[in-house]
């Protein structure tokens, strides 16, 4: 089976970001034990990671990169928060590089990174961690087969057979 919209696609890759040099720096892969397992075509990976992979089937290999636009966006440099210190005095004041999750005004959740650490506040990077970065995907398929009702309605895959609760 082809990899298209509504198909659980079950994948192993490895991640790597490719400095300004042109070195490959590691930076996360699956395996056989724990691959990724996502639906297909609901939004839930990056639009030109789901286009590289399009028409794929079991057994598969390939490759292929995305720009810093194509994944993450370009770095901002003024995405950084400045968070009063007397919001951590009841867990103490984060270290530099610590991630911290935050919520918005609307109720997003989302990380931001420490980068630097005063008395008066902690400074954090709202960028993506990925944000500036050129990404190189090794990808092997797995496993594609079509969504059950029930992982249509929720929007998300059970798992590589369709049977893994919440």
């Amino acid at each position: 089976m082809a990899i298209e919209n509504n198909n659980v696609v079950t994948l192993n890759y490895k991640l790597h970001t490719i400095e300004e040099n042109g070195e490959k720096s590691f930076v996360e892969e699956t395996t056989t034990e724990n691959p990724l397992t996502f639906l297909y075509g609901v939004g839930m990976m990056l639009p030109k990671f789901e286009e590289n992979i399009a028409g794929l089937t079991e057994g598969d290999k390939t490759s292929f990169t995305l720009a810093p636009l194509d994944a993450y966006g370009e770095k901002d440099e003024r995405a950084v928060a400045q968070l009063p210190a007397d919001m951590f005095n009841e867990t103490g004041l984060p270290p530099v590089g610590e991630v911290l999750p935050l919520q918005d005004n609307q109720g997003n959740q989302f990380r931001a990174v420490v980068i630097e650490v005063t008395p008066e506040a902690v400074v954090a990077d709202l960028n993506h961690p990925m944000a500036g970065k050129t990404l190189s995907f090794e990808i092997e398929v797995l496993n594609v087969r079509t969504a059950t009702e029930e992982e249509l309605a929720h929007g998300h895959s059970h798992g590589i057979d369709g049977e893994s609760g919440h």
